[in-house]
């Protein structure tokens, strides 16, 4: 039976298709209205294929398809950002329109999202802020600090907390199924990238519809090291080496 799933959102109007054709897997995807494209992928076995049938109807969930009749998609409308009220949920709407085609440019890379967060009140631009320090927060650990490469912690004394802070920022502007792969497992953080522009989202955002200086202290920080349960034995560490030295 061939399974039908859509995705609307601010910037996507599209459709994938899966079904499971003996040992093979056959997909279609596209613009909804317009003619699909299809990909087929054999298996060894038919045991095996509804096996990565699942996983793949999972994943597609996970990024925000509704699993229904193509036909039954209701007509997509653009998000009246005005009318509605900062959330988790519309902060992971409002990183969902970074624009990672425009990757090279930081600034157009973040505008989409800013020009969104400026229709909404000044209230919900400073909770987005207080929203993205949580989860740049979550993310400030040791463990985490390990795990982004060439510039990894290994000592206090040779660690760049600034690039730690635009490394997480990397992982909160891919999305909300990467954010929470990597929350829970260190593993997964993306290596040796930055992406220091989003923390500029609010701040754009809120000089762009007042005119005013953004001048906003949210009630977690996401300063390097502010999470100290995250950097507990680092902390105790030097704090032991410290005394020691006295």
């Amino acid at each position: 039976m061939r399974r039908e799933l859509y995705c609307q959102d601010e910037k996507s109007n599209k459709f994938w298709t899966i079904e499971l054709v003996h040992n093979s897997i056959v997909t279609t995807n596209g613009r909804i209205g317009a003619k699909p494209r299809e990909a087929r992928k054999e298996f060894q076995s038919k045991e095996a294929a509804q096996t990565e049938l699942e996983k793949m109807i999972a994943s597609k969930l996970r990024k925000g398809y509704v699993e229904g009749k193509i036909k039954n998609a209701p007509k997509h409308e653009p998000t009246d950002w005005g009318a509605i009220t900062m959330s988790d949920d519309v902060f992971w709407r409002i990183i969902g329109l970074v624009n990672w085609k425009k990757a090279g440019d930081d600034d157009a890379v973040i505008r989409p999202a800013v020009k969104a967060l400026a229709k909404m009140t000044t209230e919900d631009i400073l909770r987005f802020e207080d929203i993205l320090a949580e989860k740049l927060y979550a993310l400030d650990t040791e463990a985490h600090a390990r795990e982004i490469g060439e510039e990894a912690f290994r000592s206090r004394e040779y660690f760049s907390v600034d690039w730690f802070l635009y490394s997480r920022c990397v992982v909160v502007a891919n999305g909300r199924e990467l954010f929470d792969s990597v929350v829970a497992d260190p593993k997964q953080f993306p290596k040796d990238m930055e992406f220091e522009s989003l923390l500029s989202v609010a701040r754009e955002a809120y000089e762009s519809k007042t005119g005013g200086e953004f001048d906003h202290t949210s009630p977690l920080s996401y300063e390097t090291y502010s999470n100290r349960k995250g950097w507990e034995k680092a902390i105790s560490g030097a704090s032991t080496k410290k005394r020691k030295q006295k």
